[in-house]
């Protein structure tokens, strides 16, 4: 199983590398299933591979001029509070058992897997979709919808906090839409949020005295940071919008299998 966990590692990068995104959202998934990681701590685990490995991506789309920072700003600011207020009162307040009928007793982890999985179809949705209508949005002028953004920001930062996952495609349509940004130019400007408001908020959880197995933290952020390098070589040989959609059909299925599973272990 580990094995495959770390082949999974590479997927999460190339992911990002390919596509600009989907990374974070295989990450708890392949630290819970593959590597025996509880759910509530992996969420961490994914805070620290995810925002590293933006961090990575970042960098060639900052040296490609494709990085707005003043967007970056006024969309990841309420994002970033958001995320570090949720991982360091609201997760820790949330008891592991939050209530029993009869046999059933739903706990936090049971409760954070299912909300995950919920994420991963609608990611799933938006990535099938190709996100056409914010690909059509009219590049103008950039200004702000600073209610929106501000909302937007904040719902992004505790889905962040509370599952461990980037959130990049809930962000990249709303930096086309409310931004004004190009689609190239959103890419890589919600890479850097995902990579500030992700390490900002495991800052959280050592703050929090969580106790973190570095060797299995860094080997895996290691390999999808090589699976980034990959996946940006491979981008120029291969149809982005084909393989995304691809890909959306296989988060759709692993979305759908963990709530199932879930589910089923809650009946038992």
């Amino acid at each position: 199983m580990e094995i495959l966990g770390y082949i999974a590692s590479l997927l999460i990068g190339l992911s990002l590398g390919l596509i600009g995104g989907g990374g974070s959202i295989l990450t708890l998934p392949v630290l819970v299933y593959l590597f025996g990681v509880s759910p509530t701590l992996a969420t961490a685990y994914s805070l620290f591979i995810v925002g590293t490995a933006s961090l990575v991506g970042a960098w060639p789309k900052h040296k490609e001029g494709l990085i707005n920072y003043k967007t970056a700003i006024v969309f990841g600011a309420p994002s970033i509070a958001a995320v570090f207020i949720t991982r360091k009162f609201i997760l820790p307040a949330i008891p592991d058992s939050l209530f029993t009928a009869g046999t059933l007793d739903v706990t936090k982890d049971l409760l954070l897997m299912v909300l995950f999985a919920i994420l991963m179809v609608a990611a799933s949705i938006s990535m099938i979709r190709e996100g056409k209508p914010a690909q059509k949005s009219t590049e103008g002028p950039q200004q702000f919808n600073y209610p929106l953004i501000l909302l937007e920001g904040t719902v992004v930062g505790i889905l962040t906090g509370l599952v461990g996952a980037g959130g990049g495609f809930l962000i990249i349509p709303a930096l086309v839409v409310l931004s004004k940004l190009p689609m190239k130019q959103a890419v890589g400007t919600s890479l850097l949020i995902i990579a500030a408001k992700s390490l900002i908020g495991f800052t959280g959880d050592l703050m929090g005295g969580k106790t973190m197995d570095w060797s299995l933290l860094l080997a895996v952020t290691a390999i999808a940071i090589a699976g980034i390098f990959i996946g940006n070589n491979l981008s120029r040989r291969i149809n982005g919008a084909a393989l995304k959609k691809g890909f959306g059909w296989f988060v759709l299925v692993m979305g759908t299998y963990i709530l199932i599973e879930r589910i089923i272990t809650l009946l038992k």
